[in-house]
Order: structure tokens, then C-alpha cells, then sequence
């Protein structure tokens, strides 16, 4: 808790613990913490601030003291970064916040932790792009774009090379969800932001699919509905890509390895002991705490994207939301690393989910009789 720990000055990424000194301590200069990042609360206050569509979109689902001296800095495809931790692709953010990705865009470039665009985003994507360069200090932080692979091969290329003219350095082709789920709330509300004219963006602003839209005969500006359905028809298309296809797909994590992608992005612990030494694995699915990141990073994930968090943060206080629940993640996994006796990210491994041998004396002994008024 001290900030002035001579510690410090072997360290090589910041004392992010210490943002809970700063929040414990703002009491007495008449301040107080913006608001809970308990993930029950935080989904409470951000279901309080947005409508009743924004909340469904977001909420459905288909020690020795050597740790003084710990380091949450990793490497990501050959870029440092100062924790296994980043900001997951989630589209359409102007559903929680009116600029849509681009204080998400800039919250990230504050400590550089990696951002990733979704090919449904809301803004264009030379705009977030600025906004991430905007918010870092220095150069950029690491920009992934998120692909979900239109079967238009024109339109695929321009949005490559726009991504990569905009400074994004990866591509996370996205196989699994071409077909959206069925989303209860969402349905029974015709809650659909892109049939409504929100969240197009992205889309709106590429010259290829300006031309699409000429060939349909539709104006964007005076048909918005119909200009964001065909955008969205374009991502979400409900048919099916092949290996020869694309030479990716998350769905068989072991295929993707075979023909020699730089890494996968896995949505469930299982798969990873059974590519985790053969290739780069990302985790991306319910992470609520440093515990979560944690646990992926001892079953064999490298790194971990988190979503939820932000995004309620976003909707909550915008830009300042956003880095107070990124923030105090880092904090959380900073001080896990210290009172857990890690000095870096790298000694966690499996075995550090394994526990010590069980003492129960409730448990009845075998042979002993049973007292059911014990338990």
C-alpha cells in the first residue's frame, strides 16, 4: 500500500495495486469511489442507466515478499503488453454510449492494453482507430480487428485493408457466429439495432458496400433500416464457411493449429489442454475478476479478452467508466499475484489450481454410523 516502496523501482509495469490505496484514501478529500465494480452490483447500476434494449443485447447469452518485485507484463505475437489482459470485440456500442467504441477505443490506449474492433461496431473504423492513438501515450497500443468473413470477397478485402491502413496489426476471424442465436428477450422485442438504423457505421462508411447499396437502390440516409439490414445480412449471413475457404475456424481448435494459424481465441476452458503447447491460446468467455483471468491463465491460456465489464462500465460513466472497471481489474490481479506468491504472470501454471488434501471431520467414516442431524 505504500507508493513510495523502493519495490517499485524494480518493477517494470505500473503499481496497479495501488489504485486501491487511491480509492480507500479519497474519503478524506471529500471524495468517494465513482461507483462498485462487484460484478453483480455492476451489472445492476449499468442495467439502471440503459434502456431495457441495451440491457438485453448485453446481458443474453447463446508469500515469501518476493511478489513486491511481480510483473503482470506479458508478450502477445511479439508485443508487450502490461497484462494478459484485453478489451474482447463487442459491436454495436453506441447502444451503451452515444460515441459507440471510440471512449472504449481511447480507455484502452491509456495502458496500452490491446483493443479489438468488431466487424459490428458502430463507428468507423479509421475513427476508432484515432481515438486508440488518442488515448495512448505514445504510440498506439496493440489493435486487433475482429472479422466476421462476409461471403462478398470485395467487400472482406476493403475491410482488411482498411483495418490494416488504420494500424491494426491482427485479424481474429471469427467462424462461429455467422448465424445469430435465438435470444429470447430480444426476440420477443424486435430488439435488433441494425434493422432499426443504429450501429452501421462500420459499414456505412466502406466504399465497396457504398456501392452495394447504389446496386440495391437503397439511400442510407433516407433508408437507414434498410441500409443497416443489409450491412448486417452481410456479417450475420447464417451460411457456413470452409477450411479451403478462409484456413480458419474456431470451432476445431485442433484444425486451426494443423494449417498454422498465430493463435486461437477459445471460448471455453476445455479446449485448452489440447492445443495450449502447439500454439498462442486466448480465452474469451465470462471473465468477472482477476480469479477468472487467473484460472484461464493456469489451464493454459495465454491471454484473456474480457467484455461484460467494460461494456457496463461504458454505459455507466462512459470513457471514466470504462478505465475505473478496466483499472481496477489490473488492481485485482495485481494484488492476487502478491498474495498468492506470484512475481509474474508467467509461474502460473496448472498446478497452481490444484489444492491441499481434504479434512473434513463432519464427514462420516466408513463403517461409523450415519446422524443425518449432522450435516
Amino acid at each position: 500500500m505504500d507508493p513510495h516502496n523502493p519495490n517499485r523501482a524494480l518493477r517494470s509495469t505500473p503499481q496497479y495495486a495501488l489504485y486501491q490505496r487511491e480509492n480507500f484514501w479519497k474519503s478524506n478529500e471529500g471524495e468517494a469511489p465513482l461507483f462498485s465494480t462487484d460484478p453483480g452490483k455492476l451489472e445492476d447500476l449499468a442495467k439502471a442507466k440503459l434502456t431495457q434494449d441495451g440491457w438485453y443485447y448485453a446481458s443474453s447469452n447463446a508469500g515469501q515478499s518476493h511478489t513486491h518485485t511481480r510483473d503482470t507484463a506479458t508478450t502477445i505475437f511479439g508485443h508487450r503488453v502490461p497484462a494478459p489482459i484485453g478489451f474482447a470485440p463487442v459491436g454495436i456500442n453506441k447502444i451503451y454510449h452515444a460515441a459507440g467504441e471510440l471512449p472504449v477505443a481511447r480507455a484502452a490506449g491509456g495502458p496500452g492494453l490491446p483493443y479489438c474492433l468488431s466487424t459490428a461496431g458502430s463507428q468507423p473504423i479509421e475513427h476508432v482507430a484515432a481515438a486508440n492513438d488518442d488515448g495512448a501515450s505514445g504510440t498506439g497500443g496493440v489493435r486487433f480487428f475482429q472479422l466476421y468473413m462476409p461471403h462478398d470477397d470485395e467487400l472482406t478485402r476493403s475491410l482488411l485493408e482498411r483495418a490494416v491502413s488504420s494500424g491494426f496489426t491482427a485479424c481474429i476471424l471469427t467462424f462461429d457466429t455467422w448465424q445469430l442465436g435465438w435470444r429470447h428477450n430480444d426476440i420477443a422485442t424486435s430488439n435488433y439495432a441494425f434493422y432499426h438504423g443504429i450501429g452501421a457505421d462500420l459499414g456505412l462508411s466502406d466504399l465497396v458496400f457504398q456501392k452495394r447499396l447504389k446496386e440495391h437502390g437503397i439511400d442510407p440516409k433516407k433508408q437507414p433500416n434498410e441500409a443497416g439490414s443489409l450491412w448486417i445480412d452481410n456479417v450475420w449471413h447464417g451460411r457456413a464457411h470452409t477450411w479451403e475457404k478462409a484456413q480458419w475456424s474456431v470451432k476445431d481448435a485442433e484444425k486451426a493449429v494443423d494449417i498454422g494459424v498465430d493463435g486461437i481465441v477459445v471460448s471455453t476452458p476445455k479446449r485448452l489442454p489440447v492445443v495450449g503447447d502447439k500454439t498462442y491460446i486466448m480465452f474469451d468467455s465470462g471473465v468477472r475478476s482477476a480469479s477468472d483471468v487467473f484460472k484461464a491463465l493456469a489451464l493454459g491460456a495465454k491471454f484473456v479478452f474480457v467484455g461484460r465489464l467494460w461494456i457496463w462500465g461504458l454505459s455507466i460513466m462512459g470513457e471514466v467508466g470504462v478505465w475505473h472497471v478496466m483499472k481496477s481489474l489490473l488492481a485485482d490481479l495485481d494484488i492476487l499475484l502478491n498474495v498468492g506468491g506470484y512475481r509474474n504472470v508467467g509461474e502460473i501454471g496448472r498446478s497452481a489450481l490444484d489444492s491441499g488434501p481434504k479434512d473434513y471431520p463432519l464427514l462420516v467414516e466408513s463403517g461409523a454410523p450415519q446422524n443425518h442431524s449432522a450435516y
